[in-house]
This record gives structure tokens, sequence and C-alpha cells, in this order.
């Protein structure tokens, strides 16, 4: 039905289809539609570059993150040595105590050796991290004790009763007839023990000693477990801030690996030539 057209008694109107115009657009529409175009195409733009741009390698990410990484590991070294230093003296004051003349002094020593030879490490490392308060004050002084302190402190533990034991066997070993020569010379049992037999005994803790701190070195990374932050720690958070790229998990974290072996490795290899070395009959 055309628009001029009257309508007939009991028909009903029909929408007839719309026909585009082949007219051109006004001149003043023009520059609306650019910019709307020119807008879409600048918010499309950085998704674009963001979805299409290459992902690093994950030999580009390691050598991008290595040095923090190393940073990590060398906080592990050095709280590793720092606990081995305490272990070290106060386990050789508690195996001497353990070969003292006085039996309630050499069992209380037997007893504390054997409670942190035998109790696992990370126990002892959650028990000094609660226990021990996050401040101590001396003469009025408020002095901090971080985490890092507190950890290094908790694996001291263990090094203590592995040194006392390393000590007191290594006392042990020495033939009887050491003693019984410097009683013959009027030697005191202290002079005895600290010029004749100790002097020793130096070879024969020698290699058992690294041996624990081989071991106290690879634990380290437990600290992370407590909030420390070492290069575990590090670890996880460069694969997080990655994306949590799965193919990075093998390679982040065996970079950390490799670092624990190439230097834990040599000691153990130097702890075997020692035992060679010192090796007695």
């Amino acid at each position: 039905m055309s628009a001029g057209e009257p309508q007939r008694p009991g028909t009903l109107p029909v929408l007839l289809p719309f026909a585009p115009s082949r007219t051109p657009a006004p001149a003043r529409l023009r520059p609306v539609h650019g910019w709307l175009l020119c807008g879409l195409a600048a918010l499309a733009l950085p998704a674009w570059a963001q979805g299409g741009a290459a992902a690093p390698s994950p030999l580009e990410v390691v050598i991008k993150w290595a040095p923090l990484l190393l940073t990590g590991f060398a906080f592990n070294v050095a709280i590793s040595l720092m606990a081995m230093a305490i272990g070290t003296l106060a386990g050789t004051g508690l195996g001497l105590a353990m070969l003292a003349e006085n039996r309630v002094v050499s069992a209380v020593a037997w007893g504390a050796t054997q409670v942190f030879r035998n109790v696992p490490w990370l126990v002892l490392l959650f028990f000094v991290m609660f226990l021990v308060p996050f401040q101590i004050t001396v003469f009025g002084l408020r002095l901090p004790l971080p985490d890092w302190v507190k950890a290094t402190f908790g694996f001291s533990l263990p090094v203590m009763a592995n040194v006392a034991e390393i000590v007191r066997g290594a006392v042990r070993s020495v033939p009887d007839t050491q003693w019984e020569a410097a009683e013959s010379l009027a030697f005191t049992r202290r002079q005895t023990l600290w010029r004749i037999i100790l002097p020793q005994c130096l070879k024969r803790m020698l290699p058992p000693w690294m041996n624990v701190y081989s071991l106290i070195a690879m634990a380290t990374v437990q600290a992370s477990i407590v909030g420390v932050t070492e290069m575990l720690t590090l670890t996880a958070q460069v694969h997080a801030a990655e994306g949590g790229r799965p193919e990075l998990f093998a390679p982040l974290y065996g970079f950390a690996l490799l670092c624990f072996f190439v230097y834990c490795y040599p000691i153990d290899r130097l702890t075997a030539r020692l035992e060679r070395r010192f090796e007695t009959r």
C-alpha cells in the first residue's frame, strides 16, 4: 500500500521493509564517526599489544631475576655461617660438659644433646620463632629481634647438639694412654684436655663438622616457612610476579637447586678428602 493510497475497508496495514537511502550522510556526521573509530582503536591497541606480544622464555626470566635470587642465596649462606658459629661455640661447651666428672652436669648436658639431636629442625625453628619475643630490653634500650635473627638462633640449636656429639666422640676416640701419660707428667685434667687431647681431636672433628655445615646450609630454606625473605621466598615471589606461568616453575626452582648444589658439592668432596687424609687406625 502506498503512502497516498486510501486504506480499503477490511484490509490491514502492512509495514513495508525499510529501503536504505542512497543519499550520502551529512558531512557534519563524518568527523564524529572518525573520532569514534579512533577512540575504539586506541582502547583496543594496548590489549592487542599485550595479547600479541610474545612472553619471555624461561631462560630470559631466570637471567632477568638472577641477581635478586643470588642475593637471597647469599642471605641463606650468611644465616648458615652465623648459625654454625653460634652452634659450634655452644656445642663445644656442651660436649665438654658431657665429659665432666660431675655426674649431674654430664647428665644434664647429655639430655640436652639428645633432645636437640632427635627433634626435627623445623619443629625447633617454630619453637624459637613463636617463643622468642620480637624485642628485648637491655639497660632500658629496646633491641628488636627480626625473624632472620630468631631463625639463625633456631638453626644453631641442632648444630649445637651435633657439634657436642662430635666433640664427645673425638675426645673418647683418643687412646687412654694419652691421659695416662699426661697424668704421669703431673698434668691436671684441664691441662691434659686443652693441651694434649683437644689438639689431637681437631683433625678428627673437622670432617663431621663440615658435614653438619653442609646440612645446615641446605636446611636454611626452611626459614621461608616462617617468613624469612631468603632465596626460596624470593623464588616464589618472582614466579608470582611473572604471572604464575606453569612453565616457569621448574626453571626458577631448578636455579635454586643449582645454586645450593654448586655451593654444597665442593664441601662434600673436601670432606671426603679430609676423611681420607686424617684417617686414624
